[in-house]
């Protein structure tokens, strides 16, 4: 029978907790002058959290050794980057998981060892593939999900819908789990369980709402989260793991309490017609977050009435007239950009654009949402067809990052004219 945890009951635990045992973030070596900006230890406050959004940055697969690793770990330095974005970006591929496992904690390991106040996010996506048939389930997934041990491995066709809805959505034998079924559970149980093994303090859980359809009330997704965070208080760095997803609608709030640590949303960069190229955000354009991020009690126990949150620069693909302008005027959430998705508009664009407008919709964001932060664009899969380039790299161009834009310089120089609080 599976286990419901009581969301409040938990909260009154925590506290208890945390006043009979003492923190041990102190633990953690560092440079001088990081101990008030960037320390926790089993919850966060708002201005801790603050510091970390302000210095985002996407990484995908910096733990695959995605780019060249020695020099994105000098790039991270440089730039005083301390959040580091979908550092473990697995969509699909379940086959390779325990093989990514050994190597994502070697690397991540040494990224700590560079600073060990960085937090690494890995990503649980809102997709499973018939590959999640080939790895096993451990022991100590069902027992935390109170369920009777079996040796067998993971079952695709108990994460999908059952009635079928969103099976085969991102192509054939890869569907959108539904978090309602316990095998679901027991899946993100253990990529969250694993991650956190590996050092990693921060998850990004997706599109978690084409996941809840079979969970109105929440229910399941507070028990998962639940779970998680138990194993956190005990095992994690700071014994505490960072929750975040896509929230369109705004958030997750069950009983007035947060299920999230911050949330997280595409920019939604908005293309100026008959301005070849040039784009900006606008609010109230496509399902910008902008000023709807929902408030009530985090989990660290801090009231807020919008949550702080991220906006980063998506990625969805190319539409079939790369560099031109849409036909017509769209308004959907994946709007094309002088047709390319966000990030590959602005690989295409020049230096100088780039910096420009880095700048520009820091301010923009600042003025309009103050509880919003631009996640830097430090590496990512690109869709360009026109010069065949597939990542964008912020690095400096060297041997080692031939095709890198050279952006770590503008990104350090922005970070630097605002101080952590």
């Amino acid at each position: 029978m599976i286990k419901y945890y009581d969301v409040p009951v938990l909260s009154k635990l925590l506290v208890i907790f945390l006043f009979c045992f003492p923190t041990r973030s102190s633990e953690i070596n560092s440079p001088s002058g990081y101990t008030d900006q960037y320390a926790f230890d089993k919850t966060i406050t708002r201005s801790v959290l603050e510091n970390y959004l302000s210095r985002a940055i996407t990484m995908q697969d910096l733990l695959l050794g995605q780019g060249d690793f020695d020099d994105n770990i000098r790039m991270l330095k440089h730039i005083g980057a301390k959040y580091i974005g979908r550092s473990v970006c697995q969509w699909g591929d379940e086959a390779d998981l325990m093989k990514n496992f050994a190597k994502e904690k070697n690397l991540a390991f040494q990224v700590h060892q560079m600073d060990p106040w960085i937090v690494l996010e890995a990503c649980i996506f809102e997709i499973v593939t018939t590959q999640i048939n080939q790895v096993a389930v451990p022991g100590w997934a069902f027992t935390e999900l109170g369920l009777r041990i079996e040796k067998r491995n993971f079952r695709y066709d108990s994460i999908i819908y059952a009635d079928g809805q969103m099976q085969d959505h991102w192509q054939k034998g890869s569907s959108v789990p539904d978090i309602s079924r316990s095998e679901t559970k027991l899946l993100f149980y253990f990529l969250a369980r694993s991650y956190i093994d590996l050092g990693i303090e921060g998850i990004h859980f997706g599109q978690v709402e084409l996941m809840n359809k079979n969970d109105p009330n929440l229910d399941h997704y507070a028990q998962l989260l639940s779970l998680i965070r138990s194993y956190a208080l005990v095992h994690a760095r700071r014994h505490m793991i960072l929750c975040n997803a896509h929230v369109p609608g705004g958030g997750f709030v069950r009983g007035g309490h947060l299920l999230m640590d911050f949330h997280a949303f595409p920019l939604r960069i908005m293309e100026v017609r008959d301005s070849p190229q040039e784009a900006v955000l606008q609010l109230g354009f496509s399902d910008g977050l902008y000023n709807r991020s929902k408030g009530g009690y985090t989990y660290s126990g801090w009231y807020c009435d919008h949550l702080p949150y991220l906006v980063e620069f998506d990625n969805y693909g190319v539409s079939k007239h790369p560099g031109e302008q849409n036909p017509k005027p769209l308004s959907r959430g994946f709007d094309w950009i002088w047709g390319y998705d966000e990030i590959s508009w602005f690989a295409h664009q020049s230096k100088s654009y780039r910096e420009n407008w880095l700048r520009y919709a820091i301010n923009w964001i600042k003025k309009i949402d103050p509880n919003a932060f631009l996640e830097m664009p430090g590496s990512r899969m690109v869709s360009s067809p026109l010069d065949h380039k597939k990542w964008y790299y912020a690095n400096s161009p060297s041997a080692k990052i031939p095709d890198g834009s050279g952006d770590e310089d503008a990104i350090g120089s922005l970070w630097r004219l605002t101080i952590p609080k």
